[in-house]
């Protein structure tokens, strides 16, 4: 007979005492608080969280006349307007399951995901409409209702594609729609692909429960303040937006709904709404920062500004500071949630000379109090490595923010979780202070003569060269080494340098082993978030 402690009896889970997590309760909570507080700004368009609520309400209303309901799947194709602000919360609140498709793939892989989605709604941005078109005769299974937003603020081109339009749609719910709680926090929220640089891309599937801790987690992790003024240059199709357009709600913060990154559009919302905060990957910086001089303004607010995927070279960290903005370097993947992982600032660090700053600057950092555990650990033998901030392993999570598995995929949810940890397939190192730095992605390590060659290494020393816009080093085949650096360089507009100006640079600043043998200058492809398509200039290197 089992013992139970007096406090496991007469204390069960009652709905007086327990309620499964979902982000759908901060809409609901700000809406009831700030009414009449400024929830999106879009070109001339103001909604505040009343309003917000409302059509968000509406649309999960019409959703449900229409017969979408629990576990199933609306799949979008927005840009980042009030639309794809009301999807993540009007799609769940029917029960069903959002799914925002990046706006820049082909119209193959668009029809692979609606078909393994088994969307049963696509609503589609008139500017994606062509590309739509092009998805749909490609699919195998049944087509979706489709359904188009045309943008009331920015005309854009393209043709009305679907049976109705979003304004129409939405118009036709309920705002005091009752929606649906989710019965468990386990429940899908939300579908992301991951764009597989081989083959298919996989679902990401999230769940209520890491969505409502995530979108706490950058809260507290971005230290936001009440009220703040977010704008959108991170494409809302990326990992829903690293969870953001739930976290805005939970401080009652306005959200600024950017169509297009552009650096004068940038300059002008940092401006004229006094923007606090931003995310986006480096490309973001770079734009803002090369702006012409005519279109920068001088901010009168300090704002903070949240990047990730590769660690932001000091120069670039430098000229941000000089403009107004503090950066913070966060790191994570798809599989959870967006970032997981803060470079946390600590103050110390402000008195070390400008290179050892630099150095504390490129560390992906710690684990967010939302994520349960973050270690580096030997694959092969699943145990930690040792924090010298030498000895390579692969950065693994563990915890609530980790995606539920990979849409009807099982061998590959099996492989990710194999040990009871998601394998994140980053390599890096812990150092002494237990932060992590990341050296590469398994694929991007180059092993020259036995020697593992770290390609973000190479490409810091690149990025600092005055002429130098954007940089890959990736692995070129050798006969006598096995691999060795080809290096792509995008030059600054208006700057030039030479294959060999290049290599003297990183000679002074490498070790021999270390130096690219091949230096390319051309454009660099990079995918619809900004990050460089490393796979395509391997087949490159290979011709080079």
């Amino acid at each position: 007979m089992t013992h139970h402690s007096a406090y496991e009896i007469d204390l069960p889970k009652t709905a007086a005492n327990y309620q499964p997590l979902t982000p759908l309760t901060f809409l609901a909570r700000s809406a009831a608080v700030y009414p009449e507080h400024v929830a999106i700004i879009h070109g001339r368009q103001r909604l505040t969280y009343a309003q917000f609520y409302a059509r968000c309400r509406q649309l999960g209303s019409a959703l449900a006349k229409a017969g979408i309901g629990k576990g199933e799947t609306v799949s979008v194709l927005l840009a980042n307007t009030p639309a794809m602000l009301e999807c993540h919360y009007g799609v769940p609140m029917t029960g069903a399951v959002l799914n925002t498709l990046n706006t820049r793939l082909d119209a193959a892989t668009i029809a692979f995901s609606l078909d393994h989605a088994e969307t049963r709604v696509l609503i589609v941005d008139k500017e994606f409409a062509k590309l739509a078109r092009e998805a749909l005769p490609l699919m195998k299974g049944p087509h979706p209702i489709v359904i188009d937003y045309v943008d009331p603020e920015f005309p854009v081109e393209g043709e009305r594609l679907g049976q109705i339009d979003y304004e129409h749609f939405v118009a036709s719910g309920h705002e005091d729609y009752q929606w649906h709680w989710p019965a468990d926090e386990w429940e899908a929220i939300s579908l992301n692909y991951t764009s597989g640089t081989t083959g298919n891309p996989k679902g990401v599937v999230y769940h209520h429960r890491g969505a409502y801790l995530l979108a706490q987690g950058n809260v507290l992790t971005g230290a936001m303040p009440k009220h703040p003024v977010y704008l959108w240059t991170l494409p809302m199709f990326h990992c829903n937006g690293w969870c953001f357009p739930w976290s805005i709600s939970v401080v009652g913060g306005t959200h600024v709904t950017l169509r297009w990154v552009r650096s004068k559009l940038i300059w002008e919302a940092l401006a004229e709404h006094k923007v606090t905060h931003l995310c986006g990957a480096p490309i973001v910086m770079s734009t803002i920062l090369n702006a012409p001089a005519e279109e920068k303004k001088v901010l009168s607010q300090k704002v903070e500004f949240f990047t990730a995927a590769a660690p932001p070279p000091e120069a670039v960290l430098a000229a941000m500071a000089t403009v107004g903005f503090n950066v913070t370097h966060l790191y994570g993947l798809t599989e959870t949630y967006g970032p997981a992982v803060v470079n946390d600032w600590k103050a110390e660090w402000e008195a070390l000379d400008s290179s050892s700053r630099s150095a504390k600057k490129a560390r992906q950092g710690v684990r967010y109090h939302a994520l349960e555990d973050l270690a580096v650990m030997d694959p092969e033998t699943m145990t930690r490595v040792a924090a010298d901030g030498q000895t390579m392993g692969e950065v693994m999570f563990r915890g609530n923010v980790v995606m539920k598995g990979y849409l009807k995929n099982p061998k590959a949810s099996t492989e990710a979780f194999a040990g009871g940890w998601f394998h994140s397939g980053d390599l890096g190192v812990l150092h002494p202070d237990g932060y992590i730095q990341l050296k590469d992605r398994s694929k991007d390590i180059i092993i020259s003569g036995g020697e593992n060659i770290s390609s973000i290494e190479v490409e810091d020393v690149l990025y600092k060269h005055p002429a130098v816009q954007a940089a890959a080093v990736v692995a070129k085949p050798d006969e006598k080494w096995g691999e060795t650096p080809c290096a792509f360089i995008e030059l600054k507009p208006g700057k030039s340098a030479t294959a060999e100006e290049i290599l003297e640079w990183c000679r002074a600043g490498l070790a021999r082993f270390k130096v690219p043998k091949h230096v390319v200058f051309a454009e660099l492809p990079k995918t619809s978030t900004g990050k460089i398509q490393k796979f395509k200039l391997r087949d490159r290197a290979r011709e080079v």
